[in-house]
């Protein structure tokens, strides 16, 4: 293990107060948002949307790391530069998703298991050799009736600790990505009750792994009530909700816990970070970053809708919900940021 490598590349990723732009959706994901916008859902279709993306300028300003797909790492821009040269020029540090999805878990109805450890040297290795620095493994836990269970945590905290090791072998920091879902109608405190349990038993199982904790990042969800909850806290309350969980579960020795947007609006996913930021500066061991998909793209994809007419407004676009972000990291987002047309 690459001890300093793994713990230069972590304090990289959370530097100057800029975040992660996850761009790592799957085929069928990127399709179905295409397809909702009347884009085709072709491989050439999701390349230009790519471009536009990794060819946005000033990005590096506010983009630390760029997660990639399996698909995306091998693709080229139309001047047959890779896209893992275009975001290494920009200063972004390419990095790439390497489960392979949430499958049903055998035994436990309603609950998912994330699977992909089989053949994953081999294939960390080669995106190694491709220039990725950084991977990302996800794992869902559902809030519902009875769940999540005990075995549906101790499953995902197992993979996860393993997938963790497996990347610091190959000199590749771990994003580990516990999801809770936002999925239902229950309460903030049911949602903190259960990331602070999924976070214990991650942390548990990271140990048992042996993880260089210097030398990985955590994306976890914040919490939060159900999106069907009738009771929908303040930013404020949610701030406090999130920082106060993570202070009680999270070890010092972790750099950096870059937020999931998780369905969230790019406002208040916006909101939040900057509360967290603003409320509990002083107080916290690691640094709180942005790990957002959809919070930061839909804006431009929405732009964008497939035609090159579109790309320098819709790159604009990408650019200030990144910059509003990175605003949030210093505690220096404001509402009033929104009005001004990007």
């Amino acid at each position: 293990m690459k001890v300093e490598e793994l713990i230069e590349t972590a304090k990289a990723l959370m530097a100057d107060d800029k975040g992660l732009l996850a761009m790592d959706e799957s085929n069928p994901t990127c399709n179905k948002r295409f397809a909702k916008l009347g884009i085709p859902q072709t491989e050439e279709a999701r390349r230009a949307y790519r471009e536009l993306i990794v060819t946005t300028p000033h990005l590096g300003e506010s983009i630390s790391g760029a997660i990639l797909y399996d698909e995306t790492i091998r693709q080229r821009k139309k001047d047959g530069a890779s896209f893992v040269t275009a975001l290494t020029d920009a200063g972004i540090i390419p990095g790439i998703k390497v489960d392979i999805g949430a499958n049903d878990l055998a035994a436990f109805p309603g609950e998912k298991v994330t699977e992909g450890l089989d053949g994953l040297r081999q294939r960390l290795a080669e995106y190694k050799e491709m220039g990725a620095c950084f991977a990302k493994w996800r794992a869902v836990i559902v809030i519902g009736d009875g769940i999540p269970s005990r075995g549906c945590i101790d499953a995902n905290a197992h993979a996860l600790a393993r997938y963790a090791g497996l990347c610091q072998e190959a000199g590749m920091v771990p994003i580990v990505e516990p999801e809770v879902l936002m999925d239902g109608d229950h309460t903030l405190e049911r949602c903190r009750e259960v990331t602070e349990e999924v976070l214990r038993m991650v942390f548990d199982q990271l140990k048992a792994q042996r993880i260089l904790l210097e030398g990985m990042l955590l994306k976890p969800n914040m919490v939060l009530p159900g999106l069907t909850c009738p009771h929908q806290e303040s930013v404020e309350e949610v701030a406090d909700a999130t920082v106060n969980c993570f202070l009680r579960a999270v070890p010092a020795a972790v750099p950096g816990i870059a937020f999931l947007s998780g369905g969230q609006s790019a406002e208040l996913a916006s909101a939040r970070l900057n509360a967290m930021n603003v409320r509990f500066k002083s107080r916290m061991p690691w640094a709180l970053a942005f790990s957002f998909s959809r919070a930061i793209q839909q804006p431009a994809l929405e732009i964008w809708q497939g035609k090159d007419a579109n790309v320098a407004e819709a790159q604009q676009a990408l650019s200030y919900r990144a910059k509003c972000n990175r605003a949030a990291r210093r505690g220096e987002y404001d509402a009033t940021m929104e009005k001004p047309s990007a």
